[in-house]
């Protein structure tokens, strides 16, 4: 599941000039799900105060006034960043044990600058003044992507609007091809003259240009340099690391399941981080109407426990764990699937810049 959602015109106007029709508005709800309850996300004030109880409510108040009279200067990390904006006793109970399960690494490792970026503009009182209806907005008249409770949806997903894309750009003379591996880029030290793919035939292909956009992970870009990068940028490349992901896709017996969009899952005693409801994105996306597919998703590295399980055990983990979490019976669950996707999030650790400006640099 990708929202799609910008403030910028231009992007809002592109995305709907190459679906039209087929963009759809959706309603969101996400939850998160923490001590075996669901608490909404963002914040209802009500909601968390009877699940949260008085004596806790009282205690996150305190601290997030303490972390307002004192804040932590300067921010460095993750953990510094939500401290000081939703106080430390909400960072414990909600941030941590989720973030930590996403990155496979300690809050305080992480860099401020992904929560600046993820959560941008969001603080408790921001979520409490959204929820009664009071703001809502980060000023100016902008809006916090997080309290977002409405967006745009390609009816068949994600890969509905790249596809139709492709289908365009082929349809006005222009190629994409796809399945080709770049294994070399050629430059002359001042710009790229050629990059070179192969395809899984073994077949070689030279495209020459003047102008190349590289979404390669930055490791790999600089790897594939001939001639090779300078030593030093080399060095700074090779220590960026890579969170990688899999998907247990389950198909489920039933028409509905539960009303959310997605789930953030926090409890520790299951492995699963989030949970996505494919019917509540696009009812589009299950071409069954009496059932559900639901996404469970894990994030692991690359040649981890999880990642190199088989697909057998990764469904039957899958299966009990929504059994555990009392979503959904481990009976009802007839079929699945299981998607790996090496590389997927860049990790944003304490030393990542400073390699990043070497390579910049260069």
């Amino acid at each position: 599941g990708h929202r799609f959602f910008s403030k910028s015109r231009e992007v809002n106007e592109l995305w709907r000039e190459i679906l039209g029709d087929q963009f759809i508005k959706r309603p969101r709800l996400s939850r998160i799900y923490c001590n075996r309850r669901f608490f909404h996300y963002p914040l209802k004030p009500f909601d968390a105060l009877s699940k949260l109880g008085v004596v806790r409510s009282a205690r996150i108040l305190s601290s997030y006034f303490r972390a307002r009279l004192r804040p932590i200067n300067p921010e460095r990390s993750y953990e510094d960043w939500v401290v000081n904006r939703f106080g430390r006793v909400l960072f414990e109970t909600f941030f941590k044990s989720y973030t930590e399960k996403v990155w496979g690494m300690p809050t305080h490792a992480i860099s401020a600058d992904w929560a600046a970026q993820r959560i941008k503009g969001l603080s408790l009182v921001e979520a409490v003044l959204s929820a009664f209806r009071w703001g809502g907005g980060a000023g100016k008249g902008e809006v916090v992507k997080t309290l977002i409770e409405e967006f745009y949806y390609p009816r068949l997903g994600p890969g509905q609007m790249w596809e139709t894309a492709r289908d365009k750009v082929r349809g006005m003379g222009g190629g994409v091809h796809m399945d080709r591996r770049v294994v070399r880029i050629d430059h002359d030290g001042a710009s790229v003259r050629a990059v070179v793919a192969r395809d899984a035939e073994g077949r070689t292909y030279r495209y020459t240009g003047r102008h190349f956009l590289s979404t390669l992970p930055i490791r790999e870009l600089i790897r594939s340099m001939n001639p090779a990068a300078p030593e030093e940028v080399r060095k700074a490349a090779e220590p960026l690391g890579y969170r990688d992901f899999l998907s247990v896709v389950l198909i489920i017996d039933r028409a509905e399941t539960f009303p959310d969009t997605w789930i953030y899952v926090h409890e520790p005693d299951v492995r699963v981080g989030r949970i996505q409801n494919f019917k509540n994105w696009s009812p589009h996306l299950v071409p069954d109407p009496s059932k559900t597919s639901l996404g469970l998703e894990y994030f692991c590295f690359e040649g981890d426990d999880l990642w190199t399980s088989s697909d057998a055990d990764l469904l039957a983990l899958g299966r009990r764990e929504l059994d555990a979490m009392g979503l959904v019976p481990a009976d009802q669950v007839i079929d699945g699937c299981v998607v790996r996707m090496p590389k997927a999030y860049p990790v944003y650790d304490d030393a990542y810049q400073k390699h990043l400006g070497v390579i910049r640099d260069w």
